[in-house]
């Protein structure tokens, strides 16, 4: 089986104007994020706000994407929600509109036990023909993944891969450990990235990677041929992922595509912008980032 992508892919924000979705300024952000080497589009998600999206607005999103996409790489939709026949109606819209896989979130708010996450995952996977990726971040649904429930949900024929959000490289390789080879996992974590590679994982699906996607992929590469070389290309980009710290994602990532170009510094309430000093900080720290790659 070939993997949806290997490397670092880019959470992708959605850029908004007089709180509509800005689709120009989100097409030339998809270009740039193809030109720059990213592996992949994750469009819809957390970091493209995507709980606060309609429905047509999510559509149109996943459009332009599979039309940026051309085919060349995989564009992964967040159809995931706290509410399984929902998750099924847009997963299925999503495949209709030729998006390459899905990222189903845990619940959330009206958090499950084990067996009805199974069920959740496993009634979504049934509803598609296309691969699933898990998603699990413990800090934003109050529930993780089980080791044994992880491993009965890889049993399906869709679900082919994880995005692992929960920090914990312990619990990633009790989750290696039963599953098969052809199981994909993505940090979901920019700051452990390269002890996630350097541990098998098979590329992230990254915030920082909005606007540095060129230095991601190459983070991933190198950790793989030049652990030396790796190591001195996460600390250079360190200090910035470390900023995005100031703020909930994805507001702080949001002032650097801004600032690069597209779009906007908006978001929709309830996520605020920064004040502009703090806004000032990171965006002299991404240029000084930049320059000295």
């Amino acid at each position: 089986m070939t993997r949806l992508f290997t490397g670092a892919s880019a959470a992708v924000t959605t850029p908004f104007k007089n709180n509509a979705v800005d689709f120009e300024a989100f097409k030339r952000h998809l270009t740039f994020l193809k030109d720059e080497g990213s592996q992949a589009f994750v469009v819809n998600g957390t970091t493209g706000e995507g709980s606060t999206l309609s429905a047509e607005e999510k559509a149109e999103c996943l459009k332009l994407a599979v039309e940026v996409a051309n085919g060349d790489i995989a564009v992964i939709a967040g159809t995931g929600t706290n509410n399984t026949a929902q998750s099924i109606q847009l997963s299925k819209e999503a495949e209709a509109l030729g998006v390459d896989a899905l990222l189903i979130i845990t619940p959330y708010y009206n958090k499950t036990s084990q067996k009805g996450l199974l069920a959740h995952f496993t009634a979504i996977a049934d509803s598609v023909t296309i691969p699933i990726i898990l998603y699990d971040v413990p800090a934003r649904t109050g529930m993780s993944i089980a080791v044994e429930t992880l491993e009965a949900a890889a049993k399906h024929k869709h679900i082919v891969g994880l995005k692992d959000a929960t920090g914990d490289l312990v619990h990633l390789s009790r989750l290696q450990a039963v599953v098969d080879e052809e199981f994909s996992f993505y940090s979901g974590n920019d700051e452990l990235a390269l002890p996630f590679f350097a541990q098998g994982g098979h590329g992230i699906i990254s915030v920082l990677a909005n606007v540095l996607p060129r230095e991601y992929q190459q983070l991933y590469e190198t950790a793989l041929t030049d652990p030396k070389k790796a190591l001195e290309i996460h600390q250079a980009l360190f200090p910035l992922v470390d900023a995005l710290g100031v703020d909930v994602n994805p507001i702080p990532i949001k002032a650097l595509t801004s600032h690069i170009g597209f779009g906007d510094y908006s978001l929709r309430l309830p996520l605020l912008p920064l004040e502009d000093q703090e806004v000032s900080i990171l965006t002299d720290l991404f240029d000084h980032t930049r320059k000295e790659d």
